[in-house]
């Protein structure tokens, strides 16, 4: 069995050159104490791509993407197609920022853009319903971020766990299998950092000071842990 990742993006270059790694590098990497059997990366944006029979996995994860799950390519509407036949088969999947909107949309909900403007950076996150996904974490902690688009209507039953300052759903379960995160916890400080500088100005024609998100940045020891008990205690607990 293997943990197999949905690739809808690509990290900005300036950090997959300085990294050398990918999104899929980045959560490897962050889980691999948790799970350290295979691994397979599928690039859903690939023309005619094969998607994998159920059965042969133990888990999903979807990255995150500078697209816009709004811009429905035909790309996103066949993974989102995927994500309700996962969630049929009761697999575990786990959604990272725009694989946290993509299950959101799939699963009946809505995503727009954020009415409360960009998150970027090291914020704040509030814990205000516990899950297995947060276990052995505090009520309160840092975590990595940045987008501009948001679940803003939850699918049909789904549970919010978490928020932060601008982002009321930042984590949200739909059933036993199924979590979406908004955050980034495969990113470190220096990874956050590469993105604010990346996108400075955007961000400055934005009416934010990239300078002072840049300050805030600081490491997050509780971020990874996300991921981590993803692993431990939705896909090992049921294999």
């Amino acid at each position: 069995m293997r943990i197999i990742v949905l690739r809808t993006g690509d990290a900005i270059p300036s950090v997959a050159e300085k990294t050398g790694q990918q999104f899929f590098d980045f959560i490897k990497t962050t889980a691999a104490d948790s799970w350290p059997y295979d691994w397979e990366c599928i690039d859903v944006r690939t023309p005619d791509v094969v998607l994998p029979a159920l059965k042969t996995a133990a888990a999903f994860i979807i990255t995150g993407s500078a697209s816009s799950v709004t811009e429905r390519a035909p790309w996103m509407l066949q993974t989102e197609d995927y994500i309700r036949h996962i969630a049929d088969a009761e697999v575990p999947l786990l959604g990272i920022c725009f694989g946290h909107q993509l299950i959101g949309q799939a699963l009946g909900g809505e995503v727009a853009r954020n009415p409360n403007g960009r998150e970027i950076g090291t914020v704040r996150l509030e814990v205000s319903k516990d899950d297995p996904l947060l276990a052995g974490q505090p009520r309160t902690f840092d975590v990595q971020t940045t987008h501009s688009d948001s679940v803003v209507r939850l699918p049909p039953g789904a549970v919010v766990h978490a928020s932060t300052p601008l982002e009321p759903n930042t984590v949200f379960s739909v059933g036993a299998h199924i979590r979406g995160v908004q955050h980034h916890p495969e990113m470190n400080d220096a990874i956050i950092r590469g993105y604010v500088e990346a996108r400075a100005e955007i961000i400055r024609g934005e009416g934010l000071d990239p300078e002072a998100i840049l300050g805030a940045i600081r490491p997050a020891p509780e971020n990874g842990q996300t991921l981590r008990n993803f692993v431990r205690n939705f896909v090992l607990r049921g294999n």
